[in-house]
């Protein structure tokens, strides 16, 4: 028996699921995975059509699925140039009739709408954006909470054309500007008052500071409270638009349909303009395909709106689930400790089979020993999914034993840059503890050795050989073409490079280890993050860790920074034991050369850890865009590392 399966999926799969059925549309065996991946990478054209086709995507295809360019293989390939199409009209025509949406919120509240009503609300607001001189490839701005009224913007914004761009109210006044200020929205949408973690948060004096500041701004709708003093007309929600049929605006494949931004991490936020097309085809077949979503399912992913994953989470829609919303915090304060039940709450209620977190929120519930399994019945819940970091096997252990044992996991891999993922579950194949399970289909996933050479079972660099739909269009602003090609093209030319280091293994299953510019170099032997992440999960007395490296004359050093949990002390005898477990679970390269405890981690506004911005105060050098960092001030603890006898 293979004790690194964790789940294998039933017979009735082979039959029922998508994915088996997209295979026997395509002349497939469903049982062969991977003679339907090759040749759905060696025929691109017919794959993304067979896909157009079986997906139900409304619109006019026309009769060339791919040019290629023979000078540039993926820079220069162009799905479907002759297609219109719409986003907005293919996720409304699929919306569940009933429950289209449903929003809830961390005091209890609930809302829903049906689709006609979903479809109302989004006529009325595409009008008003009409009425306000929005034209396709205007940019909308929304600096909204993850409600009903920010999913309206968004259907409507594609409905009309324009190009809908997003950042959360968590990100203040210069991480707004920094995105949404580089792509001179004609109109944004705002909210001035928010509840996070128990406490109601005014934002009215930010966001008149970031809309006085923003350059070709014409109007601003402003949902709730709040009286923002500004120099452009501002219009309440329920003022703006008016009733009347929703017309969809037929747009070409490659037209911009959203602008998403990096971290941030490493300078100002590259603006990436993602393609109508492209965006809609890849993120239905991983939902329908890789996903396992059907109507009537319920879908909720915890994210904020600026994530991809909001994106990628709303496309749900058009494969006939409820699309279930939900904000405010996943953990809350409670008299007698934290309270972990919001999003398992959810899966009781709203009978969800599709419940979608980040490796974070598992570690934080685990820390707290919460089992959600005994709490709530959970029997609807075919899916748990993650994304943003590698998932350790120790997260894998604790969902098969503390949430369902009879449910699939998925944990994903892929990117802002993509719209989608390199790496997917399958309702076709076994779940293997600490594994990603399948290549997405159409992507002709690879791992690059040093040498440039492909190698199955060790690290190396992962790559994409051929061109997938989803592709960026460009960076917005001058030279954005350039610096596009820059970022995925520069190390291989015509090879995209995403910048993770992985395993590809010959089973089929990936390992990512984490960030390639995060990967250590000791004695000039990389080692991935992820790998020493997992080891120090292990231990409960802490409470988060990050690791990086420190230069040392002609080499460098390994740097692990812990926090320790609430009553954990830390002491020479547990960096001992840290640094014991990884010699044996890792190797003698992965024991760090300094161990420190610190007061917090530094985090991106989507709780990802920044490696590079660690690693750069304590080299002294500067980091680029403090702004992009949910907790900036704890780096100049870290400034001051070296001067502090490690443990």
């Amino acid at each position: 028996m293979d004790r690194s399966v964790l789940w294998r999926p039933k017979e009735s799969a082979f039959r029922e699921s998508a994915l088996a059925r997209f295979a026997r549309h395509c002349g497939f065996d469903p049982a062969d995975y991977e003679e339907l991946h090759a040749w759905s990478i060696a025929d691109p054209g017919a794959f993304w059509s067979r896909l157009w086709e079986f997906a139900g995507v409304k619109g006019e295809r026309g009769a060339v699925a791919l040019e290629r360019d023979p000078a540039a293989e993926m820079t220069g390939a162009r799905f479907f140039p002759q297609a219109r199409l719409n986003i907005a009209e293919t996720l409304l025509a699929g919306a569940h009739p009933d429950r289209a949406v449903v929003a809830l919120d961390e005091t209890g509240a609930r809302d829903e709408l049906s689709a006609d009503a979903l479809r109302a609300e989004v006529a009325r607001v595409a009008r008003g954006l009409r009425a306000a001189g929005v034209v396709p490839g205007d940019r909308v701005g929304v600096v909204l909470p993850n409600r009903i009224g920010c999913l309206v913007t968004h259907l409507a914004s594609l409905a009309v054309g324009a190009v809908w761009t997003s950042c959360s109210p968590d990100f203040g006044p210069t991480g707004i500007l920094d995105r949404i200020g580089q792509v001179n929205p004609k109109v944004m949408f705002v909210q001035p008052r928010v509840r996070y973690g128990g406490k109601e948060i005014d934002l009215t004096e930010g966001l008149a500071d970031v809309v006085g500041r923003i350059e070709g701004l014409e109007s601003l709708v402003v949902i709730g409270e709040g009286d923002l003093q500004v120099p452009v007309p501002v219009i309440g929600w329920q003022d703006f638009g008016s009733h009347g049929p929703l017309v969809f605006e037929p747009l070409a494949f490659d037209d911009p349909c959203y602008i998403l931004y990096t971290s941030g991490t490493t300078g100002a936020p590259k603006a990436i303009v993602h393609r109508t097309g492209g965006v809609l085809l890849q993120q239905l077949k991983e939902h329908m395909l890789h996903g396992d979503l059907r109507p009537g399912d319920g879908f909720l992913w915890y994210t904020n709106t600026a994530w991809m994953m909001y994106h990628w989470a709303v496309a749900g829609m058009g494969c006939g689930a409820t699309t279930v919303l939900y904000d405010g915090a996943p953990i809350l304060k409670a008299a007698d400790g934290l309270d972990c039940s919001p999003l398992w709450k959810a899966v009781e209620t709203e009978r969800l089979t599709h419940l979608g977190i980040s490796p974070k929120y598992l570690s934080s519930v685990m820390e707290q020993g919460y089992r959600p399994g005994e709490a709530y019945d959970l029997s609807s819940l075919r899916w748990l999914m993650s994304a943003g970091s590698p998932v350790s096997p120790q997260q894998y252990d604790w969902m098969y034993d503390a949430v369902s044992g009879d449910m699939g996991f998925a944990s994903i891999s892929g990117g802002t840059e993509i719209m989608g993922c390199f790496l997917l579950g399958s309702p076709l194949h076994p779940v293997r503890r600490g594994q990603l399970t399948v290549k997405g289909l159409g992507m002709a996933v690879n791992v690059f050795d040093e040498r440039g050479a492909p190698v199955l079972g060790r690290p190396g660099e992962l790559v994409c050989t051929e061109p997938f739909p989803s592709m960026p269009r460009t960076f917005w602003g001058p030279g954005g073409d350039a610096r596009y090609r820059k970022s995925y093209f520069s190390e291989r030319a015509e090879i995209w490079t995403h910048g993770d280091h992985a395993t590809l293994n010959p089973d089929g299953t990936a390992v990512i280890h984490g960030r390639s510019d995060c990967t250590l170099n000791p004695g000039g032997v990389r080692i991935g993050t992820a790998d020493i992440y997992n080891v120090c999960a292990q231990f409960p007395q802490l409470e988060d860790f990050i690791v990086f490296g420190r230069p040392v004359e002609g080499d460098e050093e390994i740097v692990l920074c812990i926090k320790m949990a609430d009553d954990a002390r830390a002491d020479a005898d547990l960096a001992r034991t840290i640094r014991g477990r990884l010699r044996t679970e890792c190797s003698p390269r992965h024991v760090p050369g300094a161990i420190y405890c610190v007061r917090d981690i530094p985090m991106t506004v989507n709780g990802k850890r920044v490696e590079g911005a660690a690693r750069s105060v304590v080299s002294g050098k500067a980091v680029a865009n403090r702004g992009s960092l949910a907790n900036a001030d704890c780096l100049d603890e870290y400034a001051d590392l070296s001067e502090r006898t490690a443990l």
